[in-house]
């Protein structure tokens, strides 16, 4: 199959399928894996939310999909699928081609701006790699901005550095969107913004995605924005998925305790709840993974002689998610997720 000619998705059939990815980077002689045997599908017009504390993996899964990895120092296995084909076998060509159909928003847009250039070409910049006729990239163009609530005359003969935050985050949706691609990976696309720009981001993603009836791949430390935008949630713990299930499952009856802890770390406004003592917080990860057993048995207050002989595998959780605990958790988690967050 030709990867710049258009292929239905197939309603029962994942549209990206990642199978066994295992991903490691080679710093100063010594390796560190940063994924191990992940393996996730998204169906067309679903969002995955990926979630974890840094260095869980997530952004390496996020670029692993549209080969952003550093080719010198970067060794990965397992396959990554998109609509049947395998993205790990085309050439660059045929790759940048696909890339078309998958785009990225990154967590800081304007790193990823050519600050000397002109923001009518950065969001027709792709079109441009894509061979686009210029008669047809200025249509493009100007509907990505106004899909993200621009104007080609609010836009016309300025550069980055004389845009906000938030604006930048819009004008970096918007080359995204040009290339009117079905998968879109957004990176921490709100971690840097305030509180009322996110709010705003979230929502235009959210309408952009039902206008345009795109897949999305969510990547968020930010329990309560991948609630509030995601079909399924992918939990990370040192590069391996240890639950997955819908938003409901995972949030209201996590049953992996890596989850539960995540969920108890989130501040919540409430006089009448005391902080916990220091000796009961979150204690944050050896970057060493124990040579054997359960990764997060040194933080789990569940842990036994099991946990340390013998890696959890994912199987079906008490709530229907999948989980890869010896000893999952089986009661509703304290509200402490808002619904209005």
């Amino acid at each position: 199959m030709r990867p710049d000619m258009p292929s239905p998705a197939v309603a029962d059939q994942p549209l990206i399928s990642i199978e066994n990815l295992s991903v490691q980077f080679t710093r100063a002689g010594k390796q560190m894996r940063a994924v191990q045997d992940v393996s996730l599908h998204v169906a067309p017009g679903e969002t995955l939310g990926l979630v974890g504390e840094s260095g869980s993996g997530k952004t390496t899964i996020g670029r692993a999909l549209l080969r952003l990895l550093p080719e010198a120092n970067t060794q990965w296995q397992g396959s990554i699928r998109y609509q049947g084909t395998d993205l790990a076998g085309l050439s660059k060509t045929d790759m940048r081609r696909m890339r078309g159909r998958l785009q990225m928003i990154f967590q800081d847009p304007v790193s990823s701006f050519n600050p000397r250039r002109k923001i009518e070409d950065i969001v027709a910049e792709g079109l441009e790699i894509q061979g686009i006729e210029r008669s047809e990239r200025k249509l493009r163009m100007e509907a990505a901005l106004r899909d993200v609530g621009f104007s080609l005359a609010d836009v016309a003969g300025r550069r980055p550095h004389q845009f906000s935050g938030g604006q930048c985050q819009r004008i970096a949706i918007a080359r995204a969107l040009a290339v009117q691609p079905e998968l879109i990976v957004c990176d921490e696309p709100v971690a840097s913004l305030d509180v009322s720009v996110q709010a705003h981001i979230i929502n235009l993603l959210q309408d952009i995605r039902e206008a345009r009836r795109l897949t999305m791949i969510f990547i968020s430390h930010d329990l309560a924005v991948v609630k509030n935008v995601s079909d399924k949630v992918a939990v990370l713990y040192m590069g391996k998925v240890v639950e997955v299930g819908t938003g409901e499952q995972v949030y209201s009856r996590p049953a992996h305790p890596y989850t539960r802890t995540l969920l108890e770390a989130v501040p919540v406004v409430d006089a009448s709840r005391k902080i916990k003592p220091a000796a009961e917080r979150m204690v944050m990860p050896s970057r060493n993974r124990p040579p054997e057993g359960c990764a997060f048995r040194l933080r789990c207050p569940r842990a036994a002689d099991r946990c340390a002989k013998e890696e959890p595998v994912l199987g079906v959780g008490p709530g229907g998610q999948s989980v890869a605990c010896h000893f999952p958790h089986d009661e509703p988690a304290p509200n402490l997720v808002s619904e209005s967050a």
